[in-house]
């Protein structure tokens, strides 16, 4: 996922180097957006555009999960190709390590929020034992494993069985409604146990079984990123990568009407329109930053996407150090996060322009640890 295929393109029309700027800039723009999402002024004020979808349906914040899953997926393909694809035991054990670790942060991340809120040492009995962090490394560690062991001409079927099997899942297990009457609930309630969940309505949103679509969708963009990589002309990335995005994207809107798109249960109509629109955007960014050379807007988010999984790790710690850590304000005490929204920027640009203002002011303090890395070309890999 933090393979250095960055170096940026000379500027000509026409590139034969298959090392593309884009993809760091498009998994900056996704760590960006996951930040800014993640950590409003306050959860009461958020813009409509800044939400999760309730239930069905998809709003541009549930696009920057997917997509950072999908430049993963060609990310692994990437990196994968030093060992010529093939399996071997050093290979294996580093993805499976590789794995353990991305598992072991969530989990970690999972326990520093409970002690800061609650300073009991052993909350075990209480910590989410499945998320985002946890669902990358399910999700990168079958893919990786899978594209060592499985001939690449057979991955798309093996997709579309994920899929296919995951929809009859669903069809089958009243999967979507949104109660505890849903499959992926019962499931989860039943192995997880309903401490270790994340509570809506009885859905986690990064369950055990949704995880199957979210292995299929790390697959198509190892896929895209086969596609990508077996030509070195710059045209021919983008037509392929615009072909592929806008297929994907009609299909899943078509298959919508009997799959609804559903991020909360990563429905296979998910998986397959995000797929589609971050093939399309990154098609968009290759022709833009790798074949017409307008590189300077995007130092940005290239310092973001050099490192992504430790900004993203960083900044959950920093949040949670910023709404937990008090201060005594008047007669009462007040958290860092707060004071800054309710005391500072709330009165001054109101409840929802404040509350951006603090999501972007974060996403800055952020960039700023991330820049120094950029900088001093210090790659930190998780």
């Amino acid at each position: 996922m933090n393979s250095k295929e960055t170096t940026p393109a000379s500027g000509a029309k026409k590139n034969t180097s298959s090392r593309l700027l884009a993809l760091d800039v498009l998994r900056g723009i996704t760590i960006a957006g996951m930040i800014t999402v993640n950590n409003p002024g306050s959860w009461g004020s958020i813009y409509a555009p800044l939400e999760h979808s309730e239930w069905n349906g998809l709003t541009p914040t549930d696009l920057v999960f997917p997509f950072f899953m999908f430049i993963m997926g060609i990310s692994t393909y990437i990196s994968l190709r030093k060992y010529n694809f093939e399996f071997t035991y050093a290979a294996a054990w580093k993805i499976i390590r590789r794995t353990i670790v991305i598992f072991a942060i969530g989990l970690g991340i999972g326990w520093f929020s409970l002690y800061c809120r609650t300073l009991d040492p052993l909350p075990f009995d209480r910590i989410r034992i499945l998320g985002v962090m946890p669902r990358l490394a399910l999700s990168y560690g079958a893919a990786a494993l899978i594209a060592l062991l499985m001939k690449h001409k057979h991955i798309p079927y093996l997709i579309a069985g994920l899929l296919i099997g995951y929809f009859l899942i669903l069809f089958f297990g009243n999967g979507f409604e949104h109660n505890e009457t849903n499959i992926l609930s019962i499931v989860d309630r039943a192995v997880l146990g309903l401490n270790h969940m994340y509570k809506d309505n009885g859905i986690d949103p990064e369950g055990l079984l949704s995880t199957i679509p979210a292995i299929a969708h790390v697959l198509i963009g190892f896929c895209c990123g086969k596609l990508l990589m077996e030509v070195k002309d710059i045209n021919k990335k983008i037509e392929r990568l615009f072909l592929i995005g806008t297929i994907l994207t009609f299909t899943g809107f078509l298959l919508s009407y009997g799959c609804p798109i559903n991020k909360k249960i990563w429905s296979p109509t998910f998986a397959i329109t995000t797929c589609g629109l971050a093939s399309s955007l990154l098609a968009v960014l290759v022709w833009i930053i790798d074949a017409k050379g307008y590189k300077k807007w995007t130092r940005f988010f290239e310092s973001f996407g050099v490192n992504p999984l430790f900004i993203y790790v960083m900044a959950d710690i920093l949040a949670i150090l910023l709404g937990n850590i008090h201060i005594t304000y008047g007669n009462d005490t007040i958290s860092l996060q707060g004071y800054i929204y309710s005391e500072i920027l709330q009165p001054t640009l109101g409840n929802y322009g404040g509350s951006l203002a603090f999501a972007l002011l974060f996403v800055a303090l952020n960039w700023a640890i991330a820049h120094v890395l950029y900088k001093k070309k210090l790659y930190i890999k998780i």
